[in-house]
Protein backbone atom coordinates (compact mmCIF):
# COMPACT_ATOMS: atom_id res chain seq x y z
CA UNK A 1 0.00 0.00 0.00
CA UNK A 2 1.07 3.60 -0.56
CA UNK A 3 2.13 5.64 2.46
CA UNK A 4 -0.11 8.55 1.43
CA UNK A 5 -3.34 6.53 1.50
CA UNK A 6 -5.78 7.70 4.16
CA UNK A 7 -8.58 5.34 3.15
CA UNK A 8 -8.80 2.11 1.19
CA UNK A 9 -11.94 0.02 0.92
CA UNK A 10 -13.09 -3.03 -0.98
CA UNK A 11 -15.84 -2.32 -3.48
CA UNK A 12 -17.43 -4.33 -6.27
CA UNK A 13 -18.96 -7.76 -5.88
CA UNK A 14 -17.22 -8.60 -2.59
CA UNK A 15 -18.58 -5.47 -0.90
CA UNK A 16 -22.00 -5.92 -2.52
CA UNK A 17 -22.32 -9.49 -1.26
CA UNK A 18 -22.48 -10.71 -4.87
CA UNK A 19 -19.09 -12.42 -5.11
CA UNK A 20 -18.56 -15.73 -6.83
CA UNK A 21 -15.54 -18.02 -6.97
CA UNK A 22 -14.27 -16.07 -9.98
CA UNK A 23 -14.65 -12.59 -8.47
CA UNK A 24 -11.73 -10.18 -8.32
CA UNK A 25 -11.13 -7.94 -5.31
CA UNK A 26 -11.82 -4.34 -6.34
CA UNK A 27 -10.28 -1.63 -4.17
CA UNK A 28 -10.94 2.10 -4.11
CA UNK A 29 -9.02 4.58 -2.03
CA UNK A 30 -8.23 8.16 -1.14
CA UNK A 31 -4.71 9.59 -0.98
CA UNK A 32 -3.35 12.99 0.00
CA UNK A 33 -0.79 14.80 -2.11
CA UNK A 34 1.70 17.02 -0.23
CA UNK A 35 0.27 20.53 0.05
CA UNK A 36 3.41 22.14 -1.37
CA UNK A 37 2.88 20.30 -4.67
CA UNK A 38 -0.15 22.51 -5.35
CA UNK A 39 2.10 25.58 -5.46
CA UNK A 40 3.70 24.35 -8.68
CA UNK A 41 2.52 24.99 -12.22
CA UNK A 42 2.14 21.24 -12.69
CA UNK A 43 -0.43 20.09 -10.17
CA UNK A 44 -0.39 16.64 -8.56
CA UNK A 45 -2.43 13.82 -10.06
CA UNK A 46 -6.13 13.72 -9.23
CA UNK A 47 -6.23 9.90 -9.36
CA UNK A 48 -4.08 6.85 -9.95
CA UNK A 49 -4.21 3.12 -10.58
CA UNK A 50 -2.54 0.45 -8.45
CA UNK A 51 -0.26 -0.61 -7.00
CA UNK A 52 -2.47 -3.66 -6.40
CA UNK A 53 -4.51 -5.21 -9.21
CA UNK A 54 -8.01 -3.70 -9.55
CA UNK A 55 -7.06 -0.78 -7.29
CA UNK A 56 -7.94 2.85 -8.05
CA UNK A 57 -7.56 5.90 -5.80
CA UNK A 58 -8.52 9.57 -5.90
CA UNK A 59 -6.64 12.51 -4.42
CA UNK A 60 -8.67 13.71 -1.46
CA UNK A 61 -9.89 16.95 -3.07
CA UNK A 62 -11.05 15.17 -6.21
CA UNK A 63 -12.79 12.56 -4.08
CA UNK A 64 -14.60 15.23 -2.08
CA UNK A 65 -15.76 17.05 -5.21
CA UNK A 66 -17.11 13.85 -6.75
CA UNK A 67 -18.85 12.90 -3.51
CA UNK A 68 -20.44 16.36 -3.25
CA UNK A 69 -21.73 15.83 -6.80
CA UNK A 70 -23.34 12.57 -5.58
CA UNK A 71 -21.25 10.30 -7.77
CA UNK A 72 -22.65 6.84 -6.90
CA UNK A 73 -19.31 5.01 -7.11
CA UNK A 74 -17.62 7.51 -4.83
CA UNK A 75 -20.47 7.68 -2.31
CA UNK A 76 -20.51 3.89 -2.02
CA UNK A 77 -16.83 3.99 -0.99
CA UNK A 78 -17.87 5.89 2.12
CA UNK A 79 -20.28 3.13 3.10
CA UNK A 80 -18.29 0.07 2.02
CA UNK A 81 -18.52 -2.59 4.74
CA UNK A 82 -14.92 -3.70 4.07
CA UNK A 83 -12.33 -1.12 5.17
CA UNK A 84 -8.69 -2.15 4.75
CA UNK A 85 -6.92 1.15 5.50
CA UNK A 86 -8.24 4.06 7.57
CA UNK A 87 -5.88 6.59 9.08
CA UNK A 88 -7.30 9.16 11.52
CA UNK A 89 -8.01 11.37 8.49
CA UNK A 90 -9.62 8.46 6.68
CA UNK A 91 -11.83 7.72 9.67
CA UNK A 92 -12.82 11.38 9.86
CA UNK A 93 -13.74 11.26 6.16
CA UNK A 94 -15.96 8.22 6.77
CA UNK A 95 -17.56 9.93 9.78
CA UNK A 96 -18.26 12.97 7.57
CA UNK A 97 -20.08 10.93 4.92
CA UNK A 98 -23.50 12.29 5.82
CA UNK A 99 -22.30 15.77 4.81
CA UNK A 100 -21.87 14.65 1.19
CA UNK A 101 -25.35 13.34 0.49
CA UNK A 102 -28.16 15.45 -0.91
CA UNK A 103 -31.25 15.12 -3.07
CA UNK A 104 -29.00 15.41 -6.10
CA UNK A 105 -28.31 11.70 -5.54
CA UNK A 106 -31.78 10.97 -6.90
CA UNK A 107 -30.65 12.34 -10.26
CA UNK A 108 -27.24 10.68 -10.29
CA UNK A 109 -28.27 7.18 -9.21
CA UNK A 110 -31.26 7.15 -11.56
CA UNK A 111 -29.17 8.70 -14.34
CA UNK A 112 -26.31 6.21 -14.03
CA UNK A 113 -28.76 3.29 -14.04
CA UNK A 114 -30.60 4.70 -17.05
CA UNK A 115 -27.32 5.17 -18.95
CA UNK A 116 -26.42 1.53 -18.29
CA UNK A 117 -29.87 0.42 -19.44
CA UNK A 118 -29.59 2.34 -22.71
CA UNK A 119 -26.26 0.67 -23.46
CA UNK A 120 -27.76 -2.81 -23.14
CA UNK A 121 -28.70 -4.70 -26.30
CA UNK A 122 -31.94 -6.66 -25.71
CA UNK A 123 -30.88 -9.15 -28.36
CA UNK A 124 -27.62 -9.95 -26.55
CA UNK A 125 -27.59 -8.32 -23.12
CA UNK A 126 -24.46 -8.05 -21.06
CA UNK A 127 -26.01 -9.68 -18.02
CA UNK A 128 -23.40 -8.47 -15.53
CA UNK A 129 -24.11 -4.89 -16.59
CA UNK A 130 -27.84 -5.56 -16.29
CA UNK A 131 -27.33 -6.85 -12.75
CA UNK A 132 -25.43 -3.75 -11.71
CA UNK A 133 -28.09 -1.53 -13.27
CA UNK A 134 -30.67 -3.14 -10.97
CA UNK A 135 -28.30 -3.01 -8.00
CA UNK A 136 -27.74 0.70 -8.53
CA UNK A 137 -31.48 1.37 -8.46
CA UNK A 138 -31.85 -0.67 -5.26
CA UNK A 139 -28.99 1.28 -3.69
CA UNK A 140 -30.40 4.64 -4.78
CA UNK A 141 -33.86 3.81 -3.48
CA UNK A 142 -32.40 2.89 -0.09
CA UNK A 143 -30.45 6.15 -0.07
CA UNK A 144 -33.59 8.19 -0.67
CA UNK A 145 -35.48 6.38 2.09
CA UNK A 146 -32.78 5.92 4.73
CA UNK A 147 -30.08 8.51 4.01
CA UNK A 148 -27.37 6.08 2.96
CA UNK A 149 -26.77 3.90 -0.11
CA UNK A 150 -27.29 0.16 0.20
CA UNK A 151 -23.87 -1.28 -0.57
CA UNK A 152 -24.27 -4.83 0.76
CA UNK A 153 -27.27 -6.22 -1.14
CA UNK A 154 -27.17 -9.76 0.21
CA UNK A 155 -30.93 -9.78 0.69
CA UNK A 156 -31.25 -9.56 -3.11
CA UNK A 157 -28.29 -11.82 -3.88
CA UNK A 158 -30.11 -14.81 -5.39
CA UNK A 159 -32.25 -12.75 -7.74
CA UNK A 160 -29.41 -10.46 -8.77
CA UNK A 161 -27.08 -13.37 -9.49
CA UNK A 162 -29.86 -14.98 -11.52
CA UNK A 163 -29.83 -11.82 -13.66
CA UNK A 164 -26.06 -12.04 -13.99
CA UNK A 165 -26.27 -15.66 -15.13
CA UNK A 166 -28.91 -14.77 -17.71
CA UNK A 167 -31.51 -16.97 -16.04
CA UNK A 168 -34.21 -14.27 -15.94
CA UNK A 169 -35.87 -13.43 -19.27
CA UNK A 170 -35.09 -9.96 -20.55
CA UNK A 171 -38.74 -8.99 -20.07
CA UNK A 172 -38.59 -9.79 -16.35
CA UNK A 173 -35.36 -7.83 -15.95
CA UNK A 174 -36.84 -4.77 -17.64
CA UNK A 175 -40.00 -5.11 -15.56
CA UNK A 176 -37.92 -5.16 -12.36
CA UNK A 177 -35.99 -2.16 -13.58
CA UNK A 178 -39.22 -0.28 -14.40
CA UNK A 179 -40.68 -1.09 -10.97
CA UNK A 180 -37.62 0.20 -9.13
CA UNK A 181 -37.36 3.31 -11.34
CA UNK A 182 -41.02 4.11 -10.68
CA UNK A 183 -40.51 3.73 -6.92
CA UNK A 184 -37.44 5.94 -7.07
CA UNK A 185 -39.37 8.61 -8.96
CA UNK A 186 -42.12 8.93 -6.33
CA UNK A 187 -40.20 8.21 -3.12
CA UNK A 188 -40.07 11.17 -0.77
CA UNK A 189 -36.41 11.70 0.04
CA UNK A 190 -35.08 12.05 3.59
CA UNK A 191 -31.97 13.73 2.20
CA UNK A 192 -31.24 17.45 2.56
CA UNK A 193 -31.59 19.69 -0.44
CA UNK A 194 -27.88 20.46 -0.51
CA UNK A 195 -24.74 18.80 0.88
CA UNK A 196 -22.86 20.39 3.77
CA UNK A 197 -20.08 21.96 1.74
CA UNK A 198 -18.81 23.98 4.71
CA UNK A 199 -18.13 20.84 6.73
CA UNK A 200 -16.39 19.19 3.79
CA UNK A 201 -14.29 22.28 3.12
CA UNK A 202 -13.27 22.46 6.78
CA UNK A 203 -12.12 18.85 6.60
CA UNK A 204 -10.17 19.47 3.40
CA UNK A 205 -8.47 22.56 4.82
CA UNK A 206 -7.42 20.62 7.92
CA UNK A 207 -5.94 17.91 5.71
CA UNK A 208 -4.01 20.44 3.65
CA UNK A 209 -2.62 22.03 6.82
CA UNK A 210 -1.62 18.65 8.19
CA UNK A 211 0.30 17.82 4.98
CA UNK A 212 2.00 21.20 4.61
Amino acid sequence: MNDDLILSVVTGSRAYGLETAASDTDRRGVFVAPTAEFWRLDKPATHRDGPLPEQFSWEVERFCRLALDANPTVLECLWSPIVEVATPEGRRLRELRGAFVSRRAHETFAGYADAQFRRLDPAAPKWKQAMHMIRLLISGLHLMRHGEPLVEVGAHRDRLLAVRRGELPWERVTAWRAELAAELAVTESVLPGKPDRAAVEAFLMDVRKEHL
